[in-house]
């Protein structure tokens, strides 16, 4: 149970409250936690439907926006009078006569281009179920489109690809951590419920996978890949290969779990009662820990994240034209343009924050359900 004192909640409420309720209550005590919760949330609504969020098609090139700028919308316009609305005026490219670098500036004198709220622009698919053409911000002149974050070498719109890299890099987490918890707990759970022979089996083979050099391990597996496969089966060899060594570490801190548990009277209670073992392991053990394996989730997510950044940045990972961070990262790798869009470092950005955000959101997580927390 979760220590009452943490939650400053009335006992008569405490009383009667589920494991559940006090760990909710623990855990809105950390404001910081509840601040990266809300961003967790608003990161995978993006990565749910990045379509609607997107500016511009992610893929469409434009050579006349070769490494574009990011552009400034604007909300009060006095230009000609006193006009409130989102805005934005188009980019006038002039060189540097010495360097003849590339200089853009906003041309107030054209006329400006205004924005419009869930307005209409090129179509996407909303969980492959239907389509649409509806976003959030949408211009009202295709001909000069809106660059938030810059555009690459090719012309392609930086934010739009950063919000659809979302939705792989965000559940490549999701469904990595779900495959290493179902071994972990599979097998850890085995491991701690049966002791003896099959316990000293299944530790040799943690350790065995505990030994092996994560990065390299990462590294020869992503190479054998071959390169033409599509971008789904790459998507989901790519997650395995994360779960390869994940699962490890969760299957010994379930392990120790159920080998103290299983000597607890309700444990034994359960078996004179006949029931079946699996039963015992799954309805009876699991939950009495499931707030933890909660929290261990929650950090292991951005573990996961980085790993296919770092993969699909080395070019081992998944590759274009699949959209991700860390494919998006390596337009990214040459002196050149880094010194020409430093924007393109945006995709990074979004790895931090997401990254920060699930961290924090697990840890206040992890502190709720501890019960020896005060």
């Amino acid at each position: 149970m979760v220590d009452v004192s943490t939650t400053n909640i009335r006992p008569d409420r405490a009383a009667v409250a589920s494991q559940w309720q006090l760990i909710w209550w623990a855990f809105k005590r950390h404001k910081l936690a509840m601040a990266a919760m809300v961003v967790t949330i608003c990161m995978y609504i993006v990565a749910l439907v990045p379509g609607f969020f997107a500016i511009n098609d992610p893929i469409q090139q434009n050579a006349r926006s070769t490494f574009y700028p990011p552009q400034r919308v604007h909300l009060i316009d006095t230009t000609n009078g006193f006009e409130i609305g989102l805005h934005y005026y188009p980019m006038k490219l002039s060189r540097d006569p010495e360097t003849l670098a590339a200089i853009y500036k906003e041309d107030t004198s054209q006329k400006k281009v205004p924005i419009q709220l869930f307005g209409r622009g090129y179509t996407y698919s909303v969980l492959g179920l239907f389509e649409s053409n509806i976003h959030l911000l949408a211009t009202t002149d295709p001909s000069k489109p809106l660059y938030l974050f810059g555009a690459d070498r090719l012309g392609r719109d930086v934010y739009s690809r950063t919000v659809q890299g979302a939705q792989i890099s965000l559940s490549i987490g999701l469904v990595g951590v779900f495959m290493s918890l179902l071994l972990g707990i599979v097998l850890g759970g085995i491991s701690g419920y049966y002791g003896g022979r099959i316990d000293f089996v299944m530790q040799r083979v943690i350790d065995f996978v505990l030994s092996l050099p994560t990065i390299p391990i990462w590294l020869a597996l992503a190479a054998a890949l071959p390169q033409g496969w599509p971008a789904t089966v790459q998507y989901m060899m790519i997650t395995i290969i994360l779960s390869f060594t994940g699962w490890a570490q969760l299957a010994r801190v379930v392990r120790g779990r159920f080998l103290s548990l299983r000597t607890e009277e309700f444990v034994a209670a359960a078996r004179l009662d006949g029931v079946p073992e699996g039963r015992i392991i799954f309805r009876h053990m699991l939950p009495s820990f499931s707030s933890h394996i909660i929290a261990s989730m929650t950090l292991a997510v951005p573990a996961m994240i980085l790993a296919e950044t770092s993969l699909s940045f080395l070019g081992l990972g998944l590759q274009p034209p699949t959209i991700s961070w860390g494919v998006l990262l390596r337009e990214a790798q040459n002196i050149r343009s880094i010194a020409t869009a430093p924007w393109l470092f945006m995709p990074g950005l979004a790895v931090v924050v997401a990254v920060m955000a699930l961290n924090l959101f697990g840890d206040g997580l992890r502190d709720a359900a501890d019960p020896y927390n005060k």
